[in-house]
């Protein structure tokens, strides 16, 4: 039975760099940079997940300010994941937390280092900064939990 994947990202913007976590691909093993990401788990709201996720990759707490978009890709897995990216607010690194043992470390990249990057996680990577940039923002009233 076919059952997509639902996963959040967040987009952080400071001075003109986004907040990037360089990882391990668990599919591939290659070394990849993405978003702060990850899967929805069961009972938790999409913005929960998104503020959970930055906070286990990154060490910082997000503060969600917009939806960004609503993401379908078909990944080379055969996959099929929903992304729901938001955009907001990172705090300073919280040396009380302990980061996600699947990243290597965060960086505070530049859209042009991103994009020079050969090793993106997905092509969602970068049409998420693009659409961002581009002031493709929603409410975050525009989602309805039930």
């Amino acid at each position: 039975m076919w059952k997509p994947d639902v996963t959040v990202a967040a987009i952080c913007e400071s001075q003109g760099r986004f907040l990037m976590v360089e990882e391990v691909s668990k599919s591939t093993g290659d070394t990849v940079f993405n978003q702060p990401a990850g899967h929805l788990e069961q009972g938790e709201s999409i913005l929960d997940a998104a503020i959970r996720e930055t906070r286990e990759e990154t060490c910082c707490h997000f503060t969600p300010k917009a939806l960004v978009g609503l993401y379908r890709h078909e990944a080379a897995n055969g996959k099929t994941y929903i992304r729901y990216t938001f955009s907001g607010t990172a705090s300073e690194h919280d040396d009380s937390l302990t980061l996600d043992p699947d990243i290597t470390r965060t960086h505070w990249l530049t859209l042009t280092e991103i994009q020079a990057l050969p090793n993106l996680r997905s092509p969602i990577v970068l049409r998420c900064l693009e659409d961002y940039l581009t002031n493709t923002h929603y409410p975050l009233d525009f989602l309805k939990e039930l």
